[in-house]
């Protein structure tokens, strides 16, 4: 194991996935941590980068001779920069079954087109997000919450190989010239930043494409355009509402979140751990970061989907609703360190609602006193576990 690599929650569904998949693919963000892990648990693939100019081109003019050069586990990073590699990789596995890939890209547009056309069936594919606090429980046991928030959960802050300072504006300004200009074409880059900016302010809020458009000054299409393309590219995550059925009493629209408290943090032009602590946004960061844990932890079990917000027309809401073998554990988020038991009304009155069991109910905080014996959990932020 390489010095300063942080065992991932995902190994397990990997190592079982390779047993029966010839082709395992890991998409997310980036820097998110995919080539690390693939490298980490596949130390003898032969890796080749299609980040790399001369390796792209080779692979773009011979395709055969490329995927040929070795018949040892072939690790192909950035593999959407050259899709038509796998219509290729789907015969050589169709008729060598021993003969394995990995590939690894952080456009989830481009990257899925092209898995969904040629290996359907034949591939494992994978969501691999920045780190999860069970993750990082050791490298971060003496952060306040603050610092947690504010840093944010990529690997290389995690790892402390960077700062959050330095990292932040880096990923932005590569993620604008790169991933924007490549697929929307975006001739005013300023006006898209001021729209990513813009979603940042609305953390935790439903999704109105209408009034982000008055207020870029686009209109609603374009909106929804950049928004597919932020949430492709593992920017923003769109949590949906939880119903039942179809039915006029809920609302439709997702919440906005950010795949990381630390990017949207950068967004929202908080510079330190002490601004955010009175930064009337802290709250929202808070829920955005137990939003994005709940996801991660299905995601790191290979499952799609399965967690929600819920809200009514009669304005009752409860932050987090994660559905599992049919029943739902309800999470109420709140990012005060001082408890109320008015925190737990709406979780009281959640089984009134709908109809689906409701296994667990917990309210999630940043105070000290916790309490597991009841009918509704009160936890700290750092012992959350699902």
């Amino acid at each position: 194991m390489r010095k300063n690599y942080i065992t991932r929650d995902m190994e397990p569904l990997l190592r079982e996935a390779s047993q029966y998949f010839s082709v395992i693919c890991i998409t997310g963000p980036r820097q998110s941590g995919k080539s690390t892990i693939l490298r980490e648990m596949f130390p003898q693939a032969v890796v080749h980068s299609l980040k790399d100019v001369n390796v792209r081109e080779f692979a773009l003019n011979d395709p055969l001779a490329f995927l040929s050069q070795t018949r040892e586990v072939m690790f192909i990073d950035e593999a959407q920069k050259v899709s038509q590699l796998f219509e290729y990789i789907q015969g050589i596995v169709d008729n060598d079954p021993d003969r394995k890939f990995l590939l690894s890209g952080s456009s989830n547009f481009e990257l899925m087109s092209g898995l969904s056309e040629s290996l359907a069936g034949r591939a494992g594919v994978f969501e691999l997000m920045p780190m999860s606090l069970r993750e990082t429980r050791e490298k971060s046991s003496a952060k306040t919450l603050d610092d947690f928030l504010y840093e944010g959960l990529f690997p290389a802050i995690c790892a402390k190989k960077n700062i959050a300072k330095l990292f932040y504006p880096s990923y932005v300004k590569t993620y604008l010239e790169k991933d924007v200009r490549d697929l929307l074409k975006i001739k005013d880059i300023m006006l898209f930043l001021k729209f990513m900016k813009l979603c940042s302010t609305r953390v935790g809020s439903v999704f109105n494409a209408s009034e982000l458009a008055n207020e870029v000054g686009v209109d609603s299409k374009t909106i929804t355009s950049w928004l597919s393309v932020l949430t492709a590219s593992y920017v923003i995550y769109l949590l949906p509402p939880y119903y039942e059925n179809i039915s006029k009493r809920l609302v439709k629209s997702p919440k906005l979140y950010f795949c990381d408290p630390g990017l949207a943090c950068y967004l929202l032009d908080i510079e330190s751990p002490r601004q955010l602590a009175r930064d009337k946004m802290r709250g929202n960061i808070f829920e955005n970061f137990v939003v994005m844990e709940a996801v991660k932890h299905r995601m790191n079990q290979g499952k799609e989907g399965g967690v929600f917000f819920y809200r009514d027309s009669n304005g009752n809401e409860v932050d987090i609703l994660i559905k599992e073998e049919g029943e739902i554990t309800a999470l109420e988020v709140k990012s005060s360190m001082t408890y109320n038991k008015e925190f737990e009304a709406v979780l009281k009155k959640l089984p009134e609602w709908i109809k689906t069991p409701v296994r667990r109910k917990a309210v999630v905080y940043s105070g000290d006193f916790e309490n597991n014996a009841g009918d509704i959990e009160i936890i700290n932020y750092k012992h959350l576990d699902f």
